[in-house]
């Protein structure tokens, strides 16, 4: 059997390449037998395998996670090393063959290759959207009072499943000589390096505590201008810091999101004990108006705007003892929510919580703007009357909403996270177009927007809503920002949605993710994306689609028609969510609705502009467009039975995406949480054994009150689709039931991961959303042999080695060997083997002639399963030079390419032909 090579590029001989070491490694070459791109290769030691990734540079420390996929496929989140460059995913049950079409993403943004831009016409450039006219109230605005800030530094405390406390350090801004208790807004900073090298240019770490010579970098510091704003106000502001879990979050599930619930409730807890014994709190607290803990809004940015929804849901619906790291009475109310550009990896929004959504258009780190889905996640969830608002901000990036992330105000090494190719700078978000914000423009709109969301949740003050929900007005405050908004939630009523049995003509019912690009709503090849599409755990998703309209010529109307009559009585206009391709202008659509009478009303005409764009930004989101009920009205149409929905084109060709429609009223309605089941997934570690077959179920916790639907799926472990089913829970039932088989054995394996992914459907909430069945290998490794079968020839003949095993193996070996420098005699050169074997074994090239251990011969053998083994074959050239015996060494090595201890290092001669 002939090796299947794996190619890692040594720096060099004699010294080895040290995947964890920062210096110049050459990047593995694709071949016949190794299809990966390069700076890709399979790595392991003692047959354990890993597929291994180094970046051409460090890969910054952020929120987005860093994801090994196979076309749309997730395969798993991979491990950084110290260097910042080598990410490393063990392999488990998933084949070599299965690893095609490798990428490395973040958020969607691929970071293994530049994004390809080369599809974007070069007639549609990207321009600025018209300015909307200014709001009656601006909350940008400074307030009346004066501020006092200071500091509190408690006691650490330790969370389930992280090894080093973390720290109860926060940064207090409230207002001076405010009277009786004031609304609380409590933020919490997202992931970032956690400490630095004062003097230094980049020397930040992920470490906590800090080592000797490094200082915390203070990302709770970030919102000081935000919380300032606010307390001027007469809002009481406490940001907290969280360094202690963004370098440990690495190792859980839920990527912190728990840890970080449990960190905000513990603050809490805290404000709520100082508001009954005020000489019991810090001086800054003391000094402070007090907090009315009734009246709590929580502000978080990326995973930590994750990590607040999740407080949210968890002061509501409590999540399990085990997993929570306060487990106190809840004596706070959380009345709403701002999410700074958040990731959303649970796809767990809190439906009955309001939120607001900052959504940046130059995006670099959490680039999907995944975080639309705490706004399209809560449709049909729950009771509907909580206003959830996306605010697309044009031109911002998502590091310079925190002052300590933002170069020239940091007090540690920063950057402007979305990064530009000087040489073919981005049109939309390269610094210095015209669209783009500087970091002053976009912090004062961000702290603007969060300003409206404090007044509207916890004032109560409806002018503000016109700034969040799709009307369409501006806050002068954030100019010259470009800012546009949708909602969900309010006084939405009758929703038109492509998902629950909707039946569509003129237009296709599309899949937000499905491989198949024919059911797709976006084409994957499509440059830039779309934040109502962001992918998740699986490769397809049901109950995620959007009504697709393409059209060459005007008049034909695409019907949306819902599986019952939905109602409008009570709503002034029709409210839809539309969105049409990145830099397009005019689109128009005439809109009608038909009562089940049949009785037809066109309500008016609508105009939509794409939003500037890119191939690195997520600019296919809907703008609200809303358009009166009063001419069906006047028609005697009955609006309590609207049986469907016509959008017919006027402009001339065109291609559109529909969202939902819903009919629209003003005001605010006040929100009740509804009572519901909530669902936690849990894993179980179990030994595979020696014999016999053992099943164990997928451990699955349902608590709370009522009965609700969820969908589960269910992962193949070895790499294939996900299977899913709608399952109805209740609390205390095993309702999600999975059984996982285990059949015991006496040969050497990989561990296996039988996971599930749940999320909720209607009437639930889902908290830890994927867990699973792991089973540990419990037999001992093979041995691993390399001995020669023909290792002494002549020209124009193969030297030919076998690495094997003692019995047929179970899974794939993967073992690297070394061609080291003889120590005695002539040595072959690159000139004596077959050029086309040299490069495709080192990528190298025969000349200059040298020693062919200089050739950076580092070649990793694969015995497949049910083998014992496989060759390793040096074809030798013919010449006519005459010439003395020739030799090479040979030797099994570690994954840093160094010989292994007790290993033999073999020779192989070659003898002159005669």
């Amino acid at each position: 059997m002939t090796a299947v090579t794996v190619l890692a590029a040594l720096a060099g001989s004699p010294g080895p390449a040290q995947a964890e070491q920062p210096h110049a490694v050459e990047p593995l070459r694709a071949t016949d037998d190794n299809p990966f791109p390069p700076g890709w290769r399979i790595d392991g030691e003692g047959g354990t395998r890993e597929l291994v990734w180094r970046a051409p540079k460090a890969v910054p420390m952020g929120d987005a996670r860093v994801e090994f996929r196979t076309g749309d496929r997730l395969l798993g989140v991979p491990k950084p090393a110290r260097d910042g460059r080598t990410f490393r995913l063990a392999l488990g049950e998933t084949r070599p063959k299965q690893l095609k079409h490798l990428q490395v993403t973040a958020a969607g943004r691929r970071l293994d290759t530049a994004a390809d831009d080369t599809h974007r016409s070069g007639s549609r450039v990207a321009r600025m959207p018209a300015q909307a006219p200014a709001n009656g109230v601006d909350p940008g605005r400074p307030g009346p009072y004066r501020t006092v800030t200071g500091e509190y530094d408690l006691d650490p405390v330790r969370l389930p499943g992280y090894a080093t406390p973390v720290e109860m350090t926060a940064e207090v801004v409230a207002p001076k000589g405010a009277t009786g208790s004031r609304p609380l807004a409590l933020f919490l900073h997202g992931r970032h390096g956690t400490c630095y090298k004062p003097g230094s240019e980049d020397d930040v770490t992920g470490d906590w505590p800090c080592a000797d010579g490094y200082k915390p970098i203070p990302s709770h510091l970030g919102h000081l201008r935000d919380q300032q704003l606010l307390a001027s106000q007469g809002y009481v502001t406490v940001s907290i810091s969280a360094n202690g879990i963004n370098a440990q979050d690495l190792e859980t599930e839920d990527a912190g999101a728990q840890a970080r619930s449990s960190l905000v409730r513990q603050h809490l807890a805290r404000w709520a004990d100082w508001s009954t014994h005020r000489s019991l709190a810090p001086a800054v607290v003391r000094a402070a108006a007090k907090a009315d803990l009734s009246r709590v809004l929580l502000v978080g940015h990326s995973r930590g705007g994750e990590g607040v929804n999740r407080a949210a849901m968890d002061s509501l619906y409590p999540p399990q003892a085990a997993e929570d790291g306060y487990r106190g009475p809840v004596r706070w109310k959380v009345r709403g929510t701002v999410l700074i550009g958040p990731t959303i990896y649970g796809r767990n929004p809190v439906a009955d919580v309001p939120s607001v959504t900052l959504l940046p258009g130059c995006d670099g780190d959490v680039s999907d703007l995944q975080g639309e889905d705490f706004v399209d996640g809560t449709r049909g969830i729950s009771r509907g009357t909580a206003l959830h608002s996306a605010v697309y901000l044009v031109g911002a990036n998502h590091n310079y909403f925190n002052s300590e992330w933002t170069p020239g105000e940091a007090v540690a090494p920063a950057r402007d996270d979305f990064r530009d190719d000087p040489e073919q700078p981005d049109p939309v978000c390269a610094p210095g177009a015209a669209t783009r914000l500087n970091a002053a423009q976009q912090h004062k709109a961000g702290a603007t927007y969060i300003a409206a969301a404090a007044r509207l949740f916890l004032a109560g003050d409806d002018r503000v809503r016109p700034l969040l929900d799709g009307s369409g007005k501006r806050a002068p405050s954030a100019d010259p920002a470009r800012v546009l908004t949708h909602a969900v939630g309010g006084r939405r009523d009758g929703g038109f949605l492509p998902d629950g049995g909707a039946k569509v003509s003129g237009a296709r019912l599309c899949s937000a993710i499905d491989p198949d690009p024919a059911v797709a709503c976006l084409d994957p090849e499509t440059p830039g994306s779309s934040p109502h599409f962001a992918s998740w755990e699986t490769e397809q998703e049901t109950g995620r689609g959007a009504v697709d309209l393409k059209w060459s010529a005007p008049g034909r109307a695409a019907r949306i028609t819902p599986a019952e009559p939905l109602s409008l009585r009570g709503s002034q206009k029709l409210a839809l969510r539309v969105f049409v391709p990145p830099n397009t202008t005019g689109t128009k659509f005439d809109v009608s609705v038909t009562d089940s009478r049949n009785r037809r009303v066109t309500l008016g005409r609508v105009e939509v502009a794409g939003l500037p764009g890119s191939a690195a930004t997520a600019s296919y989101w809907a703008q609200e467009l809303r358009v009166p009920l009063s001419a069906a009205t006047r028609a005697g149409l009955d609006l309590r039975h609207v049986k469907s929905l016509d959008l017919t084109p006027r402009s001339r060709s065109g291609r559109a995406w529909l969202m939902d429609a819903w009919g629209w009223a003003p005001g605010t309605p006040a929100v009740q949480a509804a009572a519901l089941p909530r669902v936690d997934v849990g894993r179980t570690i179990v030994k595979e054994g020696d014999s016999g077959t053992r099943t164990y179920r997928v451990p699955v916790e349902i608590s709370g009150h009522g009965s609700g639907q969820v969908r589960v799926y269910v992962l193949d472990p070895d790499g294939g689709r996900a299977e899913s089913r709608l399952v109805t829970v209740r609390p205390g039932s095993d309702a999600v039931d999975v059984p996982v088989e285990v059949k015991g054995d006496t040969a050497y394996g990989d561990d296996v991961e039988h996971d599930i992914a749940v999320k909720a459907v209607r009437g639930a909430v889902v908290g830890r959303y994927r867990g699973g069945v792991t089973v540990e290998n419990d037999d001992p490794e093979q041995v691993i042999t390399l001995s020669p079968v023909k290792d002494r020839v002549t020209e124009g003949e193969t030297l030919t080695w076998r690495m094997s095993v003692d019995v047929p193996t179970a899974v794939d070996i993967w073992q690297p060997v070394r061609v080291l420098p003889v120590t005695e005699g002539a040595e072959l050169s690159t000139k004596d083997v077959d050029p086309q074997w040299l490069k495709d074994s080192s990528g190298d090239v025969p000349d200059p002639e040298r020693p062919l251990s200089e050739a950076r011969l580092w070649v990793w053998l694969n015995i497949p399963p049910g083998s014992t083994g496989v060759d390793f074959v040096v074809p030798i050239v013919r010449d006519r030079a005459a010439e003395p015996t020739e030799s090479m060494r040979l030797a099994l090595t570690d994954r840093h390419a160094e010989p292994l201890p007790d290993g033999p290092v073999l020779t192989g001669t070659v003898l002159d032909k005669p």
